[in-house]
């Protein structure tokens, strides 16, 4: 394998950074370049590790980085990882985690219980912040909750409410000595099976934890590549400069597919391009009116149009690999009459105006996807004025204030069927992204799964939640993109479930 010049021709810069060496030249080392691995995607800013994001660069680089008490395995079920088992009580309500004893840190440091409690309370602690409107969402979940250490290996955390779900939060809660937390943001100190070693906006140089409690890493080194340009990341792995590229897009595979020097990854994301309408108030407070809203658009044309082809039209909130998506839930048919006989139902048999707010980036297409909307709308009678915004963070700070018009554009993003229904679902609980929904059927579904500790009964409820609010329609309901990942052709590699590029 092929090592990258430094920093692809940048000049060499060299800062410290707390105990950390961060350094924009290629470090001196006698491994061989065959044990090297480099992954080149859009950023590797790693940002606070403790803040709620669902970004997978970041997350990717984090997960090598540290080592939470479980783990997704590539198929998306749990296993155990800092814990090496776990109980719940029956109530759903306790759950003790028990560590491993052949942990260390990065740092030489023993994982302990205290460690696990006292990075928790950094996740919870609200100076934190989040990213993109996530400030807190942690806290809302576990703020009341008693996180205790039972001895040096054993913590408990009992919360106030039933919490069948909890390890969806705990999975994307990365555990650091107490003694280093303090050095967060600006160092990274985990026990992940690679420690940083340096890091600049253009690279990051992870190199093997020897001591994991896996045993040795499958690379000497792991160096992580920012390229923005989507064309140049396959370039990169053409040129065997890169053994794996993310975000490719469908034109990155297209250019592999015609080149024929690398391999191509695919699998659809987690990621659901949606509209969040307003249920509070307006026309998109009456159901029949977000039913309209759904039966008028044609989603193949839609997805050839916009992504190439790469996606699947989405038949409510969760993708396919979502836990408790419903394989028996249709897509809204394309049905520009009965859009019509619905809006008429509603009172509006001329039609009516609306008014949707759309970020110009995150998602990048929406600006492209709206405008193709206007036009499938205008042959209901449904005249849509669309308002760009250019401040993304600002955008989701108006949509968690509520503030939207009639609709939002939006990409719902967790990996967690729990927080999307917690978060934006459940109206009883009002989360951040809630507008307005109201079905107090789904709201008990929702708490009586939070009570079912039997991942197969809370499934079922959770299926029945999906047909109900697909039916409800408190979105539009979209699709779902394709991933792609340029992969040297001598690289046996494939995609987890989650998108995530983790190694071990």
């Amino acid at each position: 394998m092929n090592r990258p010049t430094a920093l692809w021709g940048l000049p060499c810069i060299t800062v410290i950074l707390a105990a950390v060496v961060v350094s924009g030249c290629a470090p001196a080392s006698s491994t061989d370049e065959s044990d090297v691995l480099t992954v080149i995607q859009s950023s590797v800013a790693i940002g606070d590790p403790h803040i709620v994001s669902d970004g997978l660069a970041g997350r990717s680089m984090i997960k090598t980085i540290y080592d939470a008490l479980v783990e997704w395995d590539a198929d998306g079920s749990y296993q155990p990882a800092l814990a090496e088992r776990w109980d719940v009580s029956e109530d759903a309500r306790s759950w003790t985690f028990h560590l491993r004893q052949d942990v260390s840190f990065h740092n030489g440091e023993t994982l302990r219980a205290s460690d696990v409690v006292a990075t928790m309370g950094r996740v919870l602690d609200p100076s934190i912040g989040g990213a993109f409107g996530t400030e807190g969402v942690y806290a809302s979940y576990l703020g009341t909750a008693q996180i205790t250490e039972v001895d040096e290996r054993t913590v408990r955390i009992v919360t106030e409410d039933p919490m069948a779900d909890l390890l969806d939060l705990v999975v994307d809660m990365p555990i650091s000595p107490a003694s280093a937390l303090d050095q967060l943001p600006n160092a990274y100190v985990g026990s992940g099976p690679y420690r940083v070693a340096e890091h600049t906006d253009a690279r990051l140089v992870t190199v093997a934890h020897q001591a994991h409690w896996r045993g040795q890493p499958e690379y000497s080194e792991i160096h992580w590549v920012a390229e923005a340009d989507p064309e140049a990341r396959v370039e990169a792995v053409l040129a065997g400069q890169a053994q794996v590229a993310a975000g490719i897009g469908i034109q990155g595979r297209d250019r592999i597919a015609t080149d024929g020097g690398a391999d191509t990854a695919e699998m659809n994301s987690a990621l659901a391009i949606i509209f969040m309408l307003n249920a509070f108030d307006g026309p998109t407070a009456d159901v029949r009116v977000r039913q309209a809203l759904n039966h008028a658009l044609d989603l193949d044309a839609i997805i050839a149009e916009i992504t190439d082809g790469a996606a699947r039209p989405l038949s409510g909130y969760l993708t396919p690999g979502h836990f408790g998506y419903n394989p028996e839930t249709m897509v809204y048919a394309y049905d520009p009459d009965l859009a019509r006989r619905l809006l008429a139902e509603a009172g509006y048999p001329d039609g009516l105006t609306l008014v949707f707010d759309i970020p110009q980036v995150m998602p990048d297409e929406m600006p492209a996807l709206s405008q193709v909307m206007v036009e499938q709308y205008r042959d209901v009678g449904i005249r849509l004025e669309v308002v760009e915004h250019d401040d993304r963070s600002g955008y989701s700070q108006m949509v968690r204030r509520k503030e939207i018009a009639n609709g939002a554009g939006f990409d719902s993003s967790p990996w967690s069927t729990y927080r999307v229904l917690r978060e934006k679902i459940h109206s009883g609980l009002q989360g951040p992204w809630w507008e307005g929904y109201e079905n107090t059927e789904v709201d008990a579904l929702i708490e009586q799964a939070q009570g079912t500790v039997a991942d197969a009964d809370r499934q079922a409820i959770y299926r029945r939640v999906y047909q109900i609010v697909r039916d409800d329609a408190p979105w539009i309901f979209l699709y779902n993109p394709t991933l792609y990942w340029a992969v040297s052709a001598d690289m046996d590699w494939a995609p987890r479930v989650d998108g995530l590029l983790v190694f071990r």
